[in-house]
């Protein structure tokens, strides 16, 4: 079926300098109430708190967003207790694949799927909704390209392994988790580009409730294909990676049912119109998912560092039960940043420098209260805490003795993890990169390793380590964000940004097949 190109934007005269999307903005607004801070403040109440008004808008994202990595990570620990159950070996292969997949597939693609946040956020803001389609497609494009090799390294894991010289029997069993993982990592390129193109609409409550629905049937699932059918390894790997098909599979459902994005969304584009617009999101892409990989695998960095000390059955032990703890306290700050970017993007994209500063400060704000409660939480129960993963006196006693320690990292992590969301939200995911590459490989790795073995402080100087990368980290953040921040230049580039193409856009709009009222 045939796309109309006909649109109701004004002509653009090139001799007025004017951008041919200035005009068609205010029309945007009206179509939009999700961010409209304008509508909301004049027909409620003209003396309503901007920072309230922000605060609310915020964590109307940030809950549901919260809500749905709370569930991801519990899927993550429900698989963890089915190898658990399979016995120590296959345990081991698991967890060995786990980071291994981690490092390798999913850090990446999560990181230039983030690449994504400023260009749909300051789209649709910028009411360009032909943009933002085209870039969910791009980034379709990008991640899928990005999968290729990192599926030849998956179905080389064992080979890798054993020139690593890892157990042949562990090797074995991580090679056949992997294997049987591969499905999965195609279901991350179409899902996670999803998330933050829905993200970047306001559109929060429905992504948690899908994953929360197929969280559900994650433990029905391991039953059946782990004891039922008797699949071992391999019925974990399966299981983790048909729950994050359904959680795809009951998110488009419902946006094909509920009509969520007939706005926004624009019909599929041709090849050609996909390709010829890539460069951009690259740019952003690239710097993005630098910046998340350096700090994810800091932490795998710590757990092998923990192998080498005189005691690395206990050290390792207590370094996973860490680890999985910061891993939990992350679902909050991680929910933050992502919703900031989008606020922060939305603004800007809008031409509303002042409400994207203050998005950002009421976000920062939050991001502070949220790190004093994890200190608080983690010194009042941390033995209880740790006692839920493990009954081993010796690892009980040297992970509690740290978890107040975890607990101060997090009063940076916070913050420092929130500032990065703003970064982006700018479309400055480089200036993350770089932060995060002085901060932790600069600073926080040669303390830990100075510390923990030089120093002769053993275990928890590795997490001394963490502190003083965390320390680095959230100083350099904020002078970034509050100091070194122009707002009105950057709104001035979202300008630009989403209106650089326009002119292109339109043209390739010509070659959309689909439907035109954007059904998706």
């Amino acid at each position: 079926m045939a796309i109309s190109t006909k649109t109701n934007k004004t002509q653009y005269d090139p001799d007025q300098g004017a951008p041919p999307k200035v005009k068609e903005v205010e029309d945007a607004e009206l179509e939009r109430d999700c961010y409209d801070f304008t509508t909301t403040t004049t027909t409620k109440s003209s003396k309503t708190n901007p920072a309230l008004t922000e605060l609310g808008e915020l964590w109307s994202m940030a809950a549901p967003i919260t809500l749905m990595n709370g569930v991801v990570f519990l899927r993550a620990m429900i698989s963890v207790l089915f190898l658990g159950r399979l016995g120590p070996l296959a345990l081991a292969g698991g967890a060995l694949s786990i980071g291994f997949t981690n490092i390798t597939g999913y850090s990446v693609l999560f990181g230039l799927a983030s690449g994504l946040e400023p260009l749909c956020s300051q789209a649709y803001g910028s009411g360009n909704y032909e943009m933002l389609s085209l870039s969910l497609q791009r980034a379709f494009a990008l991640l899928f390209l990005a999968a290729v090799p990192i599926s030849l390294l998956w179905l080389n894991l064992g080979p890798i392994m054993v020139g690593l010289g890892q157990d042949p029997q562990i090797t074995a069993a991580a090679a056949a988790y992997c294997l049987y993982s591969l499905p999965d990592l195609l279901t991350y390129v179409a899902l996670q580009p999803l998330r933050v193109y829905l993200r970047s609409q306001g559109v929060t409550k429905p992504m948690a409730a899908c994953s929360a629905a197929a969280v559900v049937l994650h433990v029905p699932l391991n039953m059946f294909l782990v004891f039922v059918l008797g699949l071992g390894v391999p019925g974990v790997a399966i299981a983790s990676a048909l729950t994050n098909f359904n959680m795809l599979m009951f998110l488009l459902i419902y946006l094909r049912w509920a009509g969520t994005c007939q706005l926004t969304w624009r019909g599929w584009a041709t090849p050609t119109a996909v390709i010829s617009g890539v460069a951009p999101l690259v740019k952003l892409a690239v710097p993005s998912c630098l910046g998340v990989c350096l700090e994810w695998w800091w932490y795998e960095i710590v757990t092998v560092l923990a192998g080498y000390l005189p005691d690395p059955t206990t050290s390792v032990g207590a370094a996973a039960v860490l680890i999985q703890t910061t891993s939990l306290m992350y679902t909050v700050p991680m929910a933050l940043a992502a919703c900031v970017s989008t606020r922060v993007g939305n603004e800007l994209g809008a031409g509303k420098p002042i409400r994207a500063r203050m998005a950002a400060l009421v976000a920062l704000g939050c991001a502070f209260m949220i790190g004093v409660v994890h200190v608080i939480w983690t010194l009042v129960f941390r033995e209880r805490w740790v006692r839920l993963f493990t009954n081993d006196a010796s690892i009980v006693r040297l992970a509690s003795a740290v978890m107040p320690l975890i607990g101060l990292c997090e009063l940076g992590n916070c913050p420092q993890t929130t500032g990065c969301g703003v970064l982006r939200g700018t479309a400055r995911p480089a200036v993350g990169a770089r932060i995060n590459l002085l901060s932790f490989y600069l600073v926080g790795l040669p303390v830990a390793v100075s510390l923990a073995f030089g120093g002769n402080v053993g275990f928890s100087g590795l997490w001394y380590g963490l502190f003083s990368a965390q320390v680095a980290c959230v100083v350099l953040v904020l002078m970034s964000v509050l100091v070194r921040t122009d707002w009105e230049l950057e709104a001035s580039r979202a300008k630009k940004l989403t209106t650089v193409e326009i002119a292109v856009v339109n043209e390739e709009m010509k070659g959309l097949m689909g439907n035109t009222n954007g059904e998706v």
